[in-house]
């Protein structure tokens, strides 16, 4: 047994409460190395009487570790425990000092989870789990209302430019939501939508007024109003890293340099304020001087963001907020900014823009969740650009689960293109078939899925400016048949709950092979999904624990033999069957 491979911490993904009852306990040890883990476990207050042995099993496994897990609901709220790790006669307790021959003595040493206090728990928002989101860029979605286009507006389905304006507006979302209840959506995610100079809006003037392009805050209440009867959810995006150059306090900076009152909402190196050999005197959002990074320690600067991210959900009733660039911003303005959102709407869904592994942020005092860009690399490398195989993709995603508490995952925003990227159908050179594999698996993996707006309707784009296209609405340049794909995608995962929250477990993926074989379980329904990621048909065969089988978009019945599970697919074909008695 490789002891120098095991690892467990009494915090963060490894033992954390679940619930207000439910705490998850996890343990990693070398790859195939160990057979059996139980934690021992009980009140510490009453150890002789309450000590049991759990049995623990293998949640996920990457290419160096298995991660074991088990649940526990201990009677009074507190917790200590060990492990007892087995490998054929090889035994060894675990305890929070050593590796022991010998079970512990007394619990003294062992690993502690002290009380679930309820304002502890990290909870999400239950209403994310069964989220379908639909990502609108406001200026090119549709021009609802033209007596608000900004001077110089070009025709609409121009080629997008960084700085050129089409009139899309928050009327034209509320002219066209029939098109996204009839697909299927029940959440939407604006990008900015506040006075700014661009037409992205990520350069805020004024955090307390809508962009008067877009329209006024009587517009986006009618939107939310009208988003909230058809049971759609609204998030807007804030930009709290950086603002504007139009921001009156930078303008004011601008003006008076260092006798500006509002010279400490910013971090200047050095007065005056200019551009050098391309880098700012002042820190700023990468090195563009038009944004300005804001001192979210200052003071006033809190007060006034965080009035501002009270404001739209009191005022508005929107749903949470996307935080751009938010690894740039301070932890406590974060845990500042979650009490005042949490305050105003318990459920709020405050999603981080993070790029990376990103657990500093997801301990239940900042972030609910962050845009899973790990996921969206891993499907892309494998689905798409063919970097990796089978194994290495199952890996990837294994490594990120464990990563996370339960809660996290569940709620983690999965996306496969946005504004900041070329459209998936680009990226997949015009191959349908390709996309709708992606796409499959984004739909039936933990976490809610994300269509960036036209992807249903077969829109193309490459990156920025181009993946800004304006929304084709002439059907007769929609592909149909793909929005007939999504919207069947859609209802799947809304009918199923084992698609959105169940165990996923990797049946099949191995080295070197574009074959991938997986399961979605919970309590009702197991499915078995089945995926040919290759330009040529192959033969995809798997050992299931069941004998039974419904094709779940034909509804055809499949009895198995001994358990064995064959079918012919396609280049890139799936297929995905649900166990019936």
């Amino acid at each position: 047994m490789l002891l120098e491979a095991v690892y467990h911490r009494p915090k963060l993904n490894w033992c954390y409460a679940y619930d207000g009852r439910t705490i998850h306990l996890r343990i990693r040890t070398k790859r195939n190395d160990v057979t059996a883990v139980s934690a021992l476990a009980g009140d510490k207050y009453i150890w002789d009487q309450s000590k049991a042995y759990v049995p623990m099993t293998i949640m996920v496994s990457d290419e160096l570790f298995d991660y074991w897990e088990c649940e526990i609901v201990p009677e009074y709220r507190r917790l200590k425990y060990g492990f007892l790790l087995e490998s054929g006669k090889e035994k060894y307790w675990m305890t929070e000092y050593d590796f022991l021959k010998q079970p512990p003595e007394n619990p003294d040493r062992l690993f502690e989870y002290p009380f679930i206090n309820p304002a502890d728990v990290f909870k999400t928002p239950a209403w994310v789990k069964d989220a379908v989101f639909y990502q609108i860029f406001p200026e090119r979605f549709a021009n609802g209302d033209p007596e608000n286009d900004p001077k110089g507006t070009q025709p609409w389905g121009g080629a997008p430019e960084r700085d050129n304006f089409f009139g899309g507006d928050l009327q034209g979302v509320i002219d066209h939501i029939d098109h996204l209840t009839n697909l299927g959506v029940n959440a939407i995610y604006f990008t900015p939508i506040f006075t700014a100079t661009t037409n992205h809006k990520y350069d805020t003037e004024d955090y307390m007024h809508i962009d008067p392009q877009f329209g006024d805050i009587d517009t986006l209440k009618k939107l939310v109003k009208v988003c909230h009867e058809r049971g759609i959810r609204v998030l807007l995006d804030a930009v709290f890293n950086h603002s504007g150059r139009t921001f009156a306090p930078f303008v004011d900076l601008q003006k008076n340099g260092e006798n500006s009152r509002y010279k400490d909402w910013f971090y200047i190196r050095e007065y005056p304020i200019a551009v050098k050999d391309g880098i700012p005197t002042y820190d700023t959002f990468a090195f563009e001087p038009l944004m300005p990074k804001l001192n979210t320690d200052n003071p006033e600067v809190k007060e006034y963001l965080l009035k501002a991210a009270a404001y739209w959900i009191e005022e508005a009733d929107i749903d949470g907020w996307r935080l751009d660039v938010a690894n740039e911003v301070d932890h406590e303005f974060w845990r500042e900014f979650r009490r005042v959102v949490k305050k105003a709407k318990p459920d709020a869904y405050i999603l981080g823009e993070i790029w990376h592994e990103s657990s500093p942020w997801l301990m239940g005092d900042q972030f609910d969740a962050v845009m899973n860009y790990p996921f969206t690399n891993a499907v892309l490398d494998f689905f798409v650009d063919g970097t990796r195989d089978a194994r290495s993709f199952a890996n990837a995603l294994s490594k990120q689960l464990a990563n996370y508490p339960r809660q996290v995952n569940e709620v983690a925003f999965n996306l496969l293109d946005s504004h900041d990227t070329a459209r998936l159908l680009t990226k997949c050179e015009g191959n349908k078939d390709k996309m709708k594999l992606a796409a499959q698996f984004q739909f039936t993996y933990s976490g809610t899925p994300c269509i960036y707006y036209g992807d249903e309707i077969g829109m193309t784009g490459g990156h920025d400016p181009d993946c800004r296209k304006c929304m084709e609405w002439d059907t007769s340049k929609q592909d149909l048949e793909l929005f007939s794909f999504y919207q069947e995608l859609i209802a799947l995962r809304l009918k199923y709950s084992a698609l959105r929250t169940g165990k996923i477990t990797f049946l099949s993926a191995e080295a070197g092979s574009g074959s991938l074989v997986y399961t979605r379980e919970d309590e009702e329904n197991l499915f078995i999904i089945l995926m040919n990621n290759s330009e040529t048909p192959a033969e995809i065969s798997t050992s299931v624990q069941v004998n039974r089988l419904e094709n779940v978009h034909t509804e055809e019945a499949v009895n198995l033999k001994g358990g064995k599970l064959a079918v012919k697919l396609p280049a890139y074909g799936c297929v995905m069957y649900r166990a019936i008695q």
